[in-house]
């Protein structure tokens, strides 16, 4: 799954009405993070496609042992905890959508019985990452860390690291809903992550500044700016600067429903691996810009 297919085709797969390994079992998937909005848009892509099927559900508050489908199928086994669900209930997949910390308990949870990890919890810091990376090594699964699962956002860091070679000032905004907990979201420091990889860019310092803090956060010469308002869901826009020009590189995402291609194509790939992979390039199929 990691190979060299095109994007397009790679969606076309993930979204295919048929199987996409049709002498395949289906996988068997937990939701850790169940009862949140992107825990229940998983679960209602799960039994959309015959490729999988939702094995257990994870959440924070005691809702009883039993969890209702989102289509109104059916029930599946519910519990506050991952291990205690995952000593009942065989997996082979944990999809988390619920904050670094409890992301990184769960590679845990997941490792010692032998499930692989998906999630696209953010607020990640260097020592969680390794701490994921520790986990992969030592329990021997495949763990993607995805700070984003829309498909146009990962190709948004793809032309962003292409045009950075090209500008020496770079600013990155993002705008999220009011409920959303950490600022700046993790895509927008990934982004930032990745076009000053390979340079520092130049950061112009006002002489006054009569509001602390309104050239924003300062990552290796990028300036971040975050806003927080009922109305938006998740955008993100690279803005490079040079004398006479601006290139500006944007993304919006205007429903969930936009991450599940990517976070089903996520599951089908994490079975393979033995490795943590942050980001959904090489799930895509996208090599280094060149």
């Amino acid at each position: 799954m990691a190979g060299e297919a095109p994007v397009a085709g790679v969606v076309e797969a993930a979204r295919g009405p048929g199987r996409l390994y049709p002498t395949m079992p289906p996988l068997r998937v937990v939701v850790h993070g169940a009862t949140g909005r992107m825990g229940s848009e998983t679960l209602l892509a799960l039994i959309s496609d015959p490729d999988f099927v939702p094995v257990g559900a994870v959440g924070r508050t005691d809702r009883g042992n039993e969890f209702p489908l989102p289509d109104g199928s059916g029930t599946i086994p519910y519990a506050t905890s991952l291990d205690y669900l995952l000593a009942r209930r065989q997996a082979d997949v944990v999809v988390d959508f619920t904050n670094a910390q409890a992301a990184v308990a769960a590679a845990g949870a997941a490792g010692d019985r032998g499930a692989h990890l998906v999630t696209g919890s953010s607020g990640f810091s260097e020592g969680d990452i390794s701490k994921l990376r520790d986990a992969s090594q030592r329990y021997q699964i495949g763990i993607i860390l995805a700070p984003n699962f829309a498909l146009g956002a990962v190709l948004l860091g793809y032309l962003a690291r292409i045009a950075a070679r090209y500008f020496d000032y770079a600013d990155v905004s993002e705008a999220h809903h009011e409920a959303k907990i950490d600022a700046p979201s993790g895509t927008a420091i990934a982004l930032a992550k990745a076009i000053s990889g390979e340079k520092k860019f130049t950061r112009p310092e006002p002489e006054k500044e009569p509001l602390a803090g309104t050239r924003g956060g300062d990552y290796n010469g990028v300036s971040i700016h975050s806003t927080r308002m009922p109305g938006r869901l998740a955008h993100h826009e690279v803005l490079f600067g040079a004398p006479g020009q601006t290139l500006s590189l944007r993304h919006d995402t205007l429903s969930r429903e936009c991450y599940m291609p990517a976070v089903m194509l996520a599951i089908k790939d994490v079975v393979n691996r033995r490795e943590l992979v942050v980001g959904l390039e090489s799930v895509l199929g996208l090599g280094q810009p060149g």
